[in-house]
């Protein structure tokens, strides 16, 4: 402790990204948006597109929520709300889809 009985300061983990780290994730998800897109258009049948879709949406909220939001910097138990919220979501969409028999 210093005398004016303040602690040193400490380490915040691991440093955030760089503008150029930000510019390289909005690329990817600028993609990712364009693989959905496209695959709108294809006319596969919903029973691909549907899960596609979603696998990709999945993704893409995964890397908003880690980088842009410091997920991946902060506490794991953070961490742990945003994956429990998620997958209820997920299976809330899954039973709304199969109570509409989309996969049959």
């Amino acid at each position: 402790m210093d005398p004016a009985g303040h602690g040193a300061a400490e380490s915040h983990g691991p440093a955030h990204p760089s503008p150029k780290e930000y510019v390289r994730i909005g690329l990817i998800l600028a993609v990712l948006t364009a693989l959905e897109v496209a695959a709108s258009y294809t006319g596969v049948s919903g029973s691909i597109l549907i899960p596609t879709l979603f696998v990709l949406a999945v993704v893409k909220f995964a890397m908003v929520v880690l980088w842009f939001m410091h997920l991946k910097f902060d506490d794991r138990r953070f961490a742990r709300f945003f994956v429990m919220g998620l997958s209820g979501a997920a299976v809330l969409y899954l039973v709304v889809l199969i109570s509409f028999k989309v996969f049959l």
